[in-house]
C-alpha cells in the first residue's frame, strides 16, 4: 500500500504544467467539487493552495494539475514517483453549490480547465445539461480535454491563435452560444482573472447568474495572510475561507487585478534564483530527501 501523501504519478501535460496523482485516501473520500488542498513539499517550503482536479475515493487518490510559475511549483516538478509531500491538508474551501439548474455553461481558461473539471462532473451528475467552453493561447497548452469531454454534454474549444477549434476567445464562443441558443441558466467561469472579468461583464448584460472561482489569488489558504482579500458586493471577503467561488457580477475585478501584482517582483526574484541554483547544480532537496 502506498504511504500517505506519496506521489503515484507525475506527468507533464503541457509546457510547465504537470499532473500529480497523490495517495490521500481521507481527503479523496471527503472532497467535493470546488474544494482545494494545501500542500507543503518539505519542512522549509511554503504552503501552496491547489484546487483538486479529480479524485478516486476507491483507490484513495487525488489529482492536482499545477502550472510552474515560481520556486515552489518548480520544486514540485522535480518530484519522482514514490516520493512524498511533507503535508497535504484538506479538503478546504466552500464546495460548489450543486443542484439542477437546467442548461449550464462551464468556461475554463488555460490551467483553469483543471479545477473546472470536477464542477462540470458534479453538475452533469445532478442532471444538468453541461456545455463546456475551453480556451487556451494555443493547442499545445490545453489540459484534460478528454476528461472535460466526458464530463460535458457539449464541448466547444477555442484558441487565441486559431490552432485548435474556434479562432478567438472564450467570450466570443459564449456570445455565439447565447445568440444561437438563448441564455443558459448558469455560467461557471474558472481561469485567469482577466478572463473571468470579461465573462462576468458579458453575462451581466444578459442577467445570466455567473459564478467565478478566485483560486488564482489564494496564497496561504487560511485567510491569515490577507493576500486573498477581495471586495464582493461592497464587502471584504477572503477567497480561501469564504470562497473560492463568488457571484461574478459582484466581484471588484479592478481591485483584484491590482492585488494580484503586489508580490510579483519578489516571486519572480525567488524563482529566478532557484533556476540559477539548479543550473549550477546547487539544487534544494526534494520532498523524499527530508520526509521521514
Amino acid at each position: 500500500m502506498p504511504a500517505a501523501n506519496e506521489v503515484l504519478e507525475n506527468e507533464v501535460l503541457a509546457e510547465n504544467v504537470n499532473r500529480y496523482r497523490i495517495y490521500a485516501p481521507e481527503i479523496s473520500r471527503r472532497r467535493k467539487a470546488g474544494q482545494f488542498v494545501i500542500v507543503r513539499l518539505h519542512e522549509d517550503s511554503e504552503r501552496i493552495p491547489l484546487t483538486i482536479a479529480d479524485a478516486d475515493p476507491e483507490i484513495g487518490t487525488l489529482t492536482l494539475v499545477v502550472q510552474e510559475v515560481g520556486k515552489s511549483t518548480a520544486e514540485m516538478a522535480r518530484l519522482k514517483v514514490g516520493e512524498r509531500f511533507r503535508d497535504v491538508v484538506g479538503p478546504l474551501g466552500s464546495p460548489t453549490h450543486i443542484r439542477k439548474y437546467g442548461r449550464v455553461v462551464v468556461v475554463g481558461g488555460g490551467i483553469g480547465i483543471a479545477p473546472a473539471h470536477p464542477i462540470a462532473q458534479a453538475l452533469k451528475a445532478a442532471g444538468n445539461h453541461v456545455i463546456s467552453i475551453l480556451g487556451a493561447r494555443s493547442k499545445d497548452l490545453f489540459v484534460m480535454l478528454d476528461e472535460m469531454r466526458a464530463a460535458s454534454h457539449e464541448l466547444r474549444i477555442c484558441t487565441d491563435d486559431g490552432s485548435l477549434g474556434t479562432h478567438g476567445l472564450v467570450t466570443d464562443v459564449l456570445q455565439s452560444l447565447v445568440d444561437e441558443e438563448g441564455k443558459p441558466n448558469l455560467v461557471v467561469a474558472i481561469g485567469p482573472v482577466i478572463m473571468m472579468k470579461f465573462v462576468a461583464k458579458l453575462t451581466r448584460q444578459y442577467d445570466i447568474p455567473t459564478v467565478v472561482s478566485l483560486n488564482p489569488i489564494m496564497i496561504d489558504g487560511t485567510g491569515m495572510c490577507g493576500g486573498c482579500r477581495v471586495t464582493v458586493g461592497g464587502e471584504t471577503k477572503f477567497a480561501c475561507v469564504e470562497g473560492p467561488e463568488f457571484d461574478g457580477h459582484l466581484v471588484d475585478f479592478e481591485e483584484l487585478t491590482k492585488r494580484q501584482s503586489y508580490y510579483r517582483e519578489q516571486e519572480q526574484e525567488s524563482y529566478e534564483r532557484y533556476k540559477h541554483e539548479c543550473r549550477l547544480g546547487n539544487i534544494q532537496p526534494t520532498a523524499s530527501e527530508v520526509t521521514p
